[in-house]
C-alpha cells in the first residue's frame, strides 16, 4: 500500500528509501514485526555502500504501528556502537503507549473515524499477543498494576 508513496519519497528527495513487509498480527504476533523491521534496517545499514548511501544520512520513519516500530527500532540502534548513528526518526501518529486509553486525546476523539478508542486498544492487544479478550479491562485501565501507573504518570497522564 505504501509503494507510491515511497517511490514519490525517493524522487523528490533524491534519495533511498528501504520498506519494510513486515509480518502482521495477529497471525504474527509481538516481537515478530520488530524483529522484522530491526533486521531489515540492521542488514541494510551493514551494506550501505551497495546501496550508495551516505552513513550520515539515514532517517527511519513509520506511521500508526509502523511508528511504533520505527521508535522501537530507533532506541534499539542508539546503543549499537557498530552501526552509523541515525540521523532521525520521523513518526506519523505513532502507537506509543498503551498504558492509558482515557487520556484526553482519546476522550476528545472516542468517536472520530477511522481509529476509534476502543479499535485502537483491539488492535494493541491483537499486536501483543491476538487475544482480545481482556479489552474491557485495557480500555478501563485496569490492566496495569497502580505502581507502574504511579512510576509513568510523569510521562503517561491528562496533565
Amino acid at each position: 500500500t505504501y509503494e507510491k508513496v515511497c517511490r514519490y519519497i525517493s524522487r523528490e528527495s533524491e534519495s533511498v528509501v528501504v520498506s519494510v513487509e513486515y509480518r502482521l498480527a495477529p497471525e504474527h504476533k509481538y516481537p515478530a514485526a520488530y524483529e522484522d523491521c530491526l533486521h531489515a534496517t540492521i542488514h541494510f545499514m551493514k551494506n550501505l555502500e551497495h546501496y550508495g548511501v551516505d552513513p550520515a544520512c539515514i532517517i527511519v520513519s513509520g506511521d500508526s504501528a509502523g511508528g511504533n516500530l520505527a521508535a522501537a527500532v530507533s532506541q534499539t540502534l542508539a546503543s549499537r556502537p557498530d552501526l552509523p548513528k541515525l540521523r532521525a526518526q520521523i513518526l506519523i501518529y505513532p502507537g506509543l503507549q498503551a498504558l492509558d486509553f482515557n487520556l484526553p486525546s482519546y476522550q476528545q476523539n472516542r468517536g472520530v473515524p477511522l481509529l476509534f478508542r476502543e479499535r485502537a486498544a483491539f488492535y494493541v492487544l491483537q499486536y501483543l499477543n491476538g487475544d482480545a479478550s481482556n479489552l474491557e479491562e485495557v480500555l478501563e485501565g485496569s490492566h496495569i498494576p497502580s505502581d507502574i501507573i504511579l512510576n509513568y504518570r510523569k510521562w503517561v497522564s491528562p496533565d
